[in-house]
């Protein structure tokens, strides 16, 4: 369902258009002016505008700019009487989608041409990443047994309006499973809109938000939506909730409990159809025990609590996932072959992954950049607490890479330097790299 708003001065076909996209299964808004449309964009968002260019107050012209200035996703038809073809042709120049010439000869095209512009409208939001993949999106589990309830219970809340709070540790997926969620709901048409609160300094984040009018403040030099508002009519995941600070806590509070809020700087309330995610990797029974989350912000929030398991619980899961990523890693270095030697299969299943997801992947990305072959061995997946690359020039002149990765490295080196009896370029293709990058690290580490 699509929320339509439609400015005429003329009642006949103003009822007209809303009567059939009404029939259509849409949310129609009829306003009388241009003046009364501007009125209407400041108190909701709407999906497509369709204007008149012919109105008293506020001419449709002057109703495009604002629209297309102030609302840039939503798209515009025009409506133009004959005689008028050449300001419709301007409208479109302007970023109007399409125009409609007066008077309509049946429902047919109107039905058509809006289908056209909401089509146009989605693949807008996909390009802007506010729509979700589709059901060939990111997996949530790759086969192990943890994985089943977890999914299932995701299925079943999705079909529902209810709101859900992902817990679970850092990396275990919960922006994949609010995408999940989004996906096999009936909203997944419309915009997946995520923000993580731990990003964003406070004074931003209440503008990224709620959106601010000019002049709010310092910098607010124009209108400016907020990402609630871009949410309307389908999925809102607030990533990292328990990093708001209690004042954010309870405005959000109000947004969820009456669907509406203000802008900053603003005294227009605007309304919004929004299915909420939440998300935390904190306690948040005992940040309400400490005084720093709400109590009654987490029972709006807990409506359906589900928690994330941790890699270490699924380890079924680890060896499918690794080599998914690695596909995406192998793509983004350009050696789409990559893969893992069976010595780095068995020690990724053992890791406990306490970074979860993300550590497997940097861990597979640094590997990609270590190794020079197609094959990833040990001495490439340096697995637990990494050190930085390089640091302070020594005596020698030679810069030694500090802490646990340099000094696995430095071993896997001097390893293949013995069991091939010295000979460099066995010992290079031995370690998967070329001689080259070997010789550099002979340099680096000072091996004689």
């Amino acid at each position: 369902m699509a929320r339509i708003l439609i400015a005429d001065d003329e009642e006949g076909i103003r009822e007209f258009l809303g009567e059939v996209l009404t029939d259509e299964g849409h949310d129609v808004t009829l306003v009388g002016d241009g003046q009364a449309a501007l009125d209407a964009l400041g108190r909701a968002a709407f999906h497509l505008l369709m204007t008149d260019l012919k109105m008293p107050r506020v001419d449709g012209m002057t109703l495009l700019r604002k629209a297309r200035e102030e609302h840039p996703e939503m798209e515009v038809i025009v409506l133009s009487a004959h005689g008028t073809v050449e300001g419709a042709v301007e409208a479109m120049k302007r970023g109007a989608f399409d125009y409609l010439q007066k008077p309509l000869e049946g429902p047919a095209e109107l039905r058509l041409l809006v289908e056209r512009a909401l089509e146009r409208r989605g693949l807008k939001d996909l390009a802007a990443g506010r729509a979700v993949a589709d059901d060939d999106g990111p997996r949530l589990g790759f086969g192990d047994p943890a994985m089943a309830p977890v999914v299932n219970a995701l299925k079943r809340v999705a079909a529902t309006d209810a709101t859900v709070l992902l817990i679970g540790e850092s990396g275990t997926g919960k922006e994949v499973a609010a995408n999940a969620v989004h996906r096999w709901s009936k909203r997944a048409g419309g915009p997946f809109v995520a923000v993580n609160c731990a990003a964003l300094a406070d004074n931003l984040l209440e503008s990224e938000l709620f959106g601010h009018e000019k002049g709010a403040f310092t910098g607010a030099t124009d209108r400016r939506r907020g990402k609630v508002e871009l949410a309307d009519g389908g999925t809102f995941f607030l990533d990292e909730v328990g990093e708001l600070k209690l004042e954010l806590q309870a405005k959000l509070l109000r947004v969820i409990q009456e669907r509406s809020f203000e802008r900053l700087g603003g005294r227009a309330t605007i309304t919004v159809d929004v299915r909420w995610v939440a998300a935390t990797n904190r306690d948040l029974p005992a940040e309400i025990a400490a005084g720093r989350f709400r109590e009654d912000l987490y029972h709006r929030l807990a409506v359906f609590p589900v928690r994330l398991p941790p890699l270490r619980e699924r380890r079924q899961d680890i060896l499918p996932l690794a080599e998914e990523l690695l596909l995406r890693v192998g793509r983004e270095v350009g050696r789409p072959g990559l893969r893992l030697a069976d010595e780095v299969r068995a020690n990724l299943v053992a890791h406990d992954w306490p970074g979860n997801v993300r550590e497997l992947r940097n861990a597979l990305e640094r590997a990609a950049i270590l190794s020079d072959g197609d094959v990833l061995f040990p001495e490439h997946v340096i697995l637990g607490p990494v050190g930085a690359f390089g640091g302070e020039a020594q005596a020698g002149g030679a810069a030694i890479a500090a802490g646990s990765l340099a000094d696995a490295e430095r071993a896997a080196i001097l390893e293949a330097l013995a069991a091939v009896g010295g000979h460099r370029k066995k010992a290079a293709q031995r370690l998967g790299i070329g001689e080259r990058t070997l010789y550099d690290k002979l340099r680096l580490y000072d091996i004689k």
